[in-house]
């Protein structure tokens, strides 16, 4: 079983029982940010029905229309167990932050191109591969309540709340077959 701290304090990535670091987000085109601390994790899906009346019934059939998206919260907790932990937390809040920003176009003459498709693991917990995923919002509020650099006026912990939707390839939409054979999901 990994460690979750190393001599001294410092805390290190989170890792499955190889040591491999598995608890991450990725936000093109930057590497990896990996989680030194469990995110709080809410993952939700719905599908819609529609109600299609018949004369003489009591009460209406139901019509599966379609699912709605799969949608991700994920309150992401920076904590800082080493001077340097100060400016790689305000570095990866950056990355978040960018996510839901457009990029400079390059096909075509276009002004612009729509945010990245981020990737998210957690171990198992949310699929047993990387999910894709698009930022649809974050939220971060400095509490005053902890200790904090004097340079930046960086807390030493703050949480970033962020929701995502789930985007797939129509090749690899899930279906609940693949969901049930799969002890992580799809």
């Amino acid at each position: 079983m990994p460690k979750a701290t190393l001599p001294g304090g410092p805390l290190v990535e989170i890792a499955n029982a190889q040591g491999k670091p598995d608890c991450w987000l990725q936000i093109p085109p930057k590497p990896r940010i990996y989680f030194k601390v469990l995110p709080d994790i809410s993952d939700q899906k719905g599908a819609d029905y529609s109600d299609e009346s018949v004369i003489g019934r009591s009460s209406p059939l139901k019509t599966y229309s379609s699912s709605q998206n799969r949608a991700i919260g994920m309150q992401i907790h920076f904590v800082v167990s080493h001077p340097d932990d100060v400016s790689i937390n305000l570095q990866h809040l950056r990355w978040i932050e960018s996510a839901v920003y457009p990029r400079t176009g390059s096909l075509a003459g276009a002004p612009f191109v729509p945010p990245p498709v981020c990737q998210i693991k957690c171990g198992t917990l949310l699929a047993d591969f990387p999910l894709c995923v698009v930022l649809k919002s974050y939220s971060v509020k400095f509490p005053t309540e902890v200790a904090w650099d004097s340079t930046t006026f960086c807390p030493f912990k703050f949480d970033v709340d962020t929701n995502w939707d789930v985007v797939y390839r129509t090749s690899r939409l899930p279906g609940q077959e693949k969901i049930l054979g799969s002890p992580g999901g799809a």
